[in-house]
């Protein structure tokens, strides 16, 4: 259980910090999607994902404040719940599945880091 928890949770934190890091790299006319969202909003959310991707790995790597790995699974699922309303308003049902998929992943990992910690 503990290494499957392990590579869920670097895949998702790789995955954070790249999307998170393009978020706050490209420049705002760069990332139109179907559904007009302002620019600051972006950042913020760029922010956050790449925080939280490296709240998924730092704590538990350096096993410091590892209780920290649960909430950044928290809040990383709460802004794939917006990801999936978004899409689902685009009517981009692909993209909502993904986020659904990487939600329930986020879910498995603050479920596992509860129980242990």
């Amino acid at each position: 259980m503990t290494i499957a928890l392990w590579i869920v949770q670097w895949l998702l934190g790789a995955l954070f910090v790249f999307a998170g890091g393009m978020k706050l790299i490209l420049p705002l006319d760069k990332m139109t999607g179907p559904v007009p969202m302002p620019g600051s909003f972006l950042r913020f959310i760029g922010v956050a994902e790449t925080l939280g991707g490296l709240g998924l790995i730092l704590p538990g790597l350096f096993r410091i404040r590892t209780g920290l790995t649960p909430l950044a699974a928290g809040g990383l699922l709460i802004v794939m719940m917006g990801a999936t309303v978004l899409n689902l308003v685009a009517r981009d049902v692909g993209a909502a599945v993904v986020s659904v998929v990487v939600g329930l992943l986020l879910l498995f990992v603050l479920w596992g880091r509860m129980r242990r910690a």
